[in-house]
């Protein structure tokens, strides 16, 4: 059976559909507010922005193939915007399946002497590039959130997670053990090898430009794989300035390449050749298996991190400030735009009105705006679909009975900007609490007994992020236990760390990223028999 044709099939998940802001209706666009002094203020701060990387030189516009910058070949380009401007900021290569195929090569003959370097070289080449990211964390920074838009700060947040990933990497690179194995015989001698698994295609989401691609290439070039990156068309940039700094911390050319703008042509290329012996992703579950269905044909080996749908359970015994402070941080981190955040809360009855009450205060309090500006918690969605999306899960649950205690409507500050929202008597009917809404609204559900929450909780094809808030070991250790999630957060709503394993259950996704079971997921186990020993 032939590989599936990708372009037929809407390679792209519901967080890469989305289109950008600037193909807004003229109608829409008319309806907008104008663009207050503020606004005009943070264009003027954007361009200064990207003038300053452009000067710092990371900030580049073509892919990255043998170790050299590259044009599409048929010379087509794709505009990169501003989230919270609409405005352009620069045009990049749009390339397809012939770039890919000419990365892949290149992945492929560099493989060869990349996969026979020691550990030790490999770590110190991992080690220089963590470096590099370190040194530039600020421009890097500004990067992501000139094209992603969420809050400087958090953007600063991401570098240090996102190389960290580079940096614990480098770590394992030297402890990547065989074994040695009893002999059923006095004469054989028993061993493991762990091996790299090859040319690595990694698909890469926009809400973590940075975090989702060091996540993947880090453990892949410490394991002695060479990688081809696909990173979003939507924020490409960081990507690009991060393969700069790899380049720049003297890895040799082919191990790290990029290529961005068809996802089609680019995922068709990567599934169907025989060179890429692993497909790692990170998107929506309905692309995961479409990469799944394509991966089968040449039996490439899969990682998948896919769509989420988490539950914050918050029971009567909780501490309310605690869970409030970790509610805000599961929920509306990154503008609601993670595959972690809490997309139902679910509060114990007894507790139910005072948590919606404290909730509804915190989050009025928090402020809306570009990320380049002082004090910003929230930023824009990533174009018009997220809008749209969002408006339509409110629409579809306020139908049903819910109530919208705070937000619900579209920012005054106009564009891709929209209001937290916090909504009360949502149940496990509504679409709201069926689908990952990636946007910052805060859903609110009863329940009665222990059992009840859990039942909720799991009442889901997704098992990705969870949330406990208790103040009772006992029962934090049976719900952790009995929730059919990969991730328990107890008593806290930020728990993603390098040094811990990250992925779902059920249609989450196929494997973990992260920690030392993370590295695993790039090697090939061979045994080795010698026989004879026994003689001289």
């Amino acid at each position: 059976m032939a590989a599936p044709n990708l372009s037929r099939m809407a390679f792209r998940s519901s967080k890469l559909l989305a289109r950008p802001s600037h193909l807004l209706s003229a109608q829409l666009l008319m309806q907008m507010q104008s663009p207050s002094p503020l606004t005009r203020k943070m264009s003027v701060d954007a361009h200064s922005v990207a003038s300053q990387l452009n000067s710092s030189g990371l900030l580049r516009t073509q892919g990255l193939i043998g170790g050299k910058w590259s044009d599409a070949y048929d010379g087509k380009t794709i505009k990169v915007y501003n989230p919270a401007t609409g405005e352009s900021i620069v045009d990049i290569a749009c390339m397809g399946g012939r770039e890919t195929n000419d990365a892949i090569s290149a992945a492929y003959d560099a493989y060869r002497s990349w996969s026979k370097t020691t550990a030790a070289e490999r770590s110190k080449f991992l080690r220089k590039w963590y470096d590099l990211l370190m040194v530039h964390k600020e421009e890097l920074a500004q990067l992501i959130t000139l094209e992603q838009g969420k809050p400087l700060k958090e953007s600063i947040g991401e570098i240090n997670y996102g190389a960290g990933f580079i940096e614990f990497a480098a770590e394992e690179a030297k402890r990547i053990y065989g074994d040695i194995i009893p002999a059923p015989l006095s004469d054989r001698r028993l061993f493991v090898l762990k091996q790299p698994v090859g040319v690595v295609g990694a698909i890469t989401p926009w809400n973590f430009p940075l975090a989702m691609i060091t996540r993947k290439v880090g453990p892949a070039l410490a394991c002695g794989c060479t990688v081809v990156i696909k990173p979003s068309e939507l924020t490409p940039l960081t990507a690009l300035a991060a393969a700069e700094l790899s380049i720049q911390a003297g890895i040799p050319a082919g191990v790290v390449n990029v290529v961005m703008g068809n996802a089609p042509d680019i995922g068709d290329a990567l599934i169907a050749s025989p060179q890429v012996r692993k497909i790692t992703f990170t998107g929506s579950t309905a692309v995961g298996k479409k990469l799944m269905a394509g991966s089968a044909e040449t039996v490439k080996k899969v990682s998948l991190e896919l769509g989420g749908n988490a539950p914050c359970i918050v029971f009567d015994d909780a501490d309310l400030d605690v869970a409030v402070k970790g509610t805000l941080a599961a929920k509306f981190r990154n503008s609601g735009q993670t595959c972690v955040c809490a997309n139902r809360i679910i509060v114990q009855e007894g507790i139910y009105e005072k948590f919606a009450n404290a909730l509804r205060d915190a989050v009025q309090n928090m402020k809306v705006g570009d990320g380049f500006s002082e004090g910003v918690a929230q930023g824009p969605l990533i174009n018009e679909a997220a809008v749209k999306k969002v408006e339509t899960l409110i629409h579809d649950a306020t139908s049903k009975g819910a109530k919208v205690i705070l937000g619900g409507k579209r920012h005054s500050l106009g564009f891709t900007f929209y209001e937290p929202t916090v909504i009360s008597d949502v149940n496990s009917e509504m679409r709201i609490s069926r689908e990952e809404a990636f946007g910052p609204v805060a859903p609110l559900l009863r329940f009665k007994t222990e059992e009840d929450a859990i039942r909720i909780a799991n009442d889901t094809n997704a098992g990705l992020g969870s949330y406990i808030f208790t103040n009772s070991i006992q029962r934090s250790w049976r719900v952790a236990e009995a929730l059919e999630y990969g991730l328990v957060g107890v008593n806290e709503g930020v728990i993603s760390t390098e040094v811990a394993p990250f992925g779902g259950y059920k249609q989450s996704g196929l494997g973990r990223e992260g920690s030392k079971y993370g590295m695993d997921e790039y090697l090939e186990i061979k045994y080795v028999c010698l026989g004879n020993m026994n003689k001289e």
